[in-house]
Formats: C-alpha cells, sequence, structure tokens
C-alpha cells in the first residue's frame, strides 16, 4: 500500500511562485515513476509533469513548460513541483501519483489526496 501525503499549496499572486512536496511511503520509491497532475473546478484533471525513477528524466504539459520544474529526492522519498510565474489559470487541486510507467503513459496506480493551489490576479 503506497501512501502520498502532498503539501505547500496555498494563496499566491500572479506572478508568483510556490514549490509543492510528494511525500510517499510504502514503497520502494526509486523504482516508480512519479507526477504531477491537477483539476480545476468544472474541468477535467489535466497532465502537469512527470519524472522517471531515476530523476534522469522528465516531461511536462504544454500548459506548464518554462515555467514549471518536477524534481525528485530518492533518499527522502519525496517527489517536488517547483512552480514560477504561476497564472490565474493555474488554480487546481494539484494531486501526486505515481506508477511504474507513469513516466510513458501518465496512468498511476496510486494517488495523493490534493493540495490546493490558488493563484489570484
Amino acid at each position: 500500500q503506497v501512501q502520498l501525503v502532498e503539501s505547500g499549496g496555498g494563496l499566491v499572486q500572479a506572478g508568483g511562485s510556490l514549490r509543492l512536496s510528494c511525500a510517499a511511503s510504502g514503497r520502494t520509491f526509486s523504482s516508480d515513476d512519479m507526477g504531477w497532475s491537477r483539476q480545476a473546478p468544472g474541468r477535467e484533471r489535466e497532465f502537469v509533469a512527470a519524472i522517471s525513477g531515476s530523476g534522469r528524466l522528465s516531461r511536462y504539459g504544454d500548459s506548464v513548460k518554462g515555467r514549471f520544474t518536477i524534481s525528485r529526492d530518492n533518499a527522502k522519498n519525496t517527489v517536488y513541483l517547483q512552480m514560477n510565474s504561476l497564472k490565474p489559470e493555474d488554480t487546481a487541486v494539484y494531486y501526486c501519483a505515481g506508477s511504474g510507467t507513469y513516466y510513458y503513459t501518465g496512468r498511476a496506480d496510486y494517488w495523493g489526496q490534493g493540495t490546493q493551489v490558488t493563484v489570484s490576479s
């Protein structure tokens, strides 16, 4: 049983930055790809970023490229999402997720509970 706990969400002004963290337990963390997705009210869940188990590969959704950076610390069983130049349209609940194939497929075997990010204009 894998447990993911997200933190770091909050309210920020447009142009600001936030760093989300996702702490994992219950599984060999480095064997799985990890990533983030988000869901805004009334919208479908959107892929944000993914990172391979080793951390060497990363990819991003088109709407966040150049502004967000995903990283991981396998020694701490934690994945991060650094969000810069935030826009009001980034407002959503952000979910951490993982699986053995998440980097290539975007399909997760387990999810966190989500953390709210609100960007004011």
